[in-house]
């Protein structure tokens, strides 16, 4: 279940509910390592850090997608998405700087045409 629903969270799996590192789990070893959605495989939080890395593209798109729904107040729809794409378009040209993707949502369609709430 884990596998399908949370890939990435076996990278922390080292970690307990409080954020104590751990070797161990009901007395069997922790295995953190797993499988992101497009095949890539990881060990450990530096193996997920380093298959981000190499798609900061992705990163950037998830991130901007989510940033743009809570600036925005509603849920990111298909017509939010040359908007989205021209943010992580720009934000690459600026090495993924995070003030350039959040300059990409502030000057967005979807961000100054937003309905204002009474």
């Amino acid at each position: 279940c884990h596998r399908l629903t949370d890939p990435v969270g076996f990278a922390l799996e080292h970690y307990d509910a409080v954020g104590r590192w751990r070797t161990m789990d009901g007395g069997e070893p922790i295995d953190a390592s797993g499988t992101l959605f497009n095949g890539t495989e990881f060990r450990g939080v530096a193996g997920l850090q380093k298959a981000i890395l190499d798609r900061p593209e992705l990163y950037v798109t998830t991130l901007t997608e989510k940033l743009l729904t809570f600036a925005i107040g509603r849920g990111v729809a298909y017509y939010d998405a040359p908007a989205v794409r021209k943010v992580v378009r720009d934000a690459s040209a600026q090495d993924y700087r995070f003030s350039s993707v959040v300059m990409g949502i502030v000057n967005s369609m979807p961000f100054r045409m937003r309905k204002a709430t009474s």
